[in-house]
């Protein structure tokens, strides 16, 4: 006998008949379940139930204390990896991964700034440790076949904004892309790809091997290959995309527009192009 099919709109314990199942954002707009059922197939959602739905974790710690359950309200949230806990991240993972030596290289003029034990240590975006420097750096881009880390002097720095992406086949939670941009290729939407960031509003570009080109209608920061883009129209969760390219960043477009005004022409296979079905 087949399974119900659900959606989540209304009252956490009302579920009402549907074709398929889709997951919304919650009341604060931050996306604890959407960001990790993006992935889960609808088969699985169907039956998949929520038991706190639309509730806010405000709201559910003071049901806990009416319940005096106090050990509940005393445990500290996991602010990082929490399979790691407190231990020194670097640590950890080099007791897997073997030391690949590489050096900082500021992105403005290329000066070795330090050194460091792994280029995978880092993640765009994060402040670089470097000795024997006070100043903050941040990381803008990584090498992994020459080893080096670039970086830049400020936490807003242009090389660490991008607008355009690519993601890989997009998994849609509803199985099938919206009908708006199977019929015009292009749908206006929001995405995210960090826990609790802002929604980015954007443009949907899609390609005929299911692959989507994602179009920021700002330059955002910290976009990095092998993190999720998490799509939403309106408070649905549409599904999600791991990235696989990135277009230039600000810097580099700066740094173009002041060496020449005609741009050269690029090949077809030139990363940070226009989006092209």
């Amino acid at each position: 006998m087949p399974l119900p099919l659900a959606t989540m709109q209304g009252p956490p314990w009302r579920m009402r008949k549907s074709l398929s199942r889709s997951t919304l954002r919650d009341q604060m707009g931050c996306s604890e379940i959407d960001l990790k059922s993006e992935i889960v197939s609808q088969d699985a959602l169907r039956r998949t139930i929520f038991p706190l739905g639309e509730l806010t974790k405000d709201f559910v710690k003071k049901i806990a204390a009416e319940n005096r359950l106090h050990h509940v309200l005393q445990k500290k949230e996991s602010m990082g990896i929490c399979f790691i806990g407190k231990r020194n991240f670097e640590h950890f993972i080099l007791q897997y991964l073997q030391p690949r030596p590489g050096k900082f290289i500021s992105i403005e003029d290329n000066k070795v700034l330090g050194t460091h034990k792994g280029w995978f240590l880092y993640t765009l975006g994060q402040r670089a440790k470097i000795s024997g420097l006070r100043e903050p750096w941040y990381v803008v881009e990584k090498d992994g076949i020459k080893g080096d880390v670039l970086v830049a002097p400020q936490v807003d720095h242009p090389a660490l904004y991008r607008d355009l992406l690519r993601t890989n086949r997009v998994h849609w939670i509803a199985e099938e892309p919206p009908a708006t941009l199977v019929r015009d290729k292009m749908m206006e939407c929001h995405f995210r790809f960090r826990h609790q960031m802002a929604l980015v509003p954007c443009v949907l570009t899609l390609n005929q091997d299911g692959t989507v080109w994602v179009t920021a209608v700002k330059a955002v920061r910290g976009l990095a290959l092998g993190q999720f883009a998490v799509f939403y129209k309106s408070d649905e969760c549409l599904g999600s995309g791991k990235i696989l390219r990135l277009g230039p960043s600000a810097y580099t477009l700066q740094k173009g527009k002041n060496r020449t005004r005609v741009a050269p022409e690029v090949s077809s296979d030139s990363p940070g192009l226009h989006p092209t079905p």
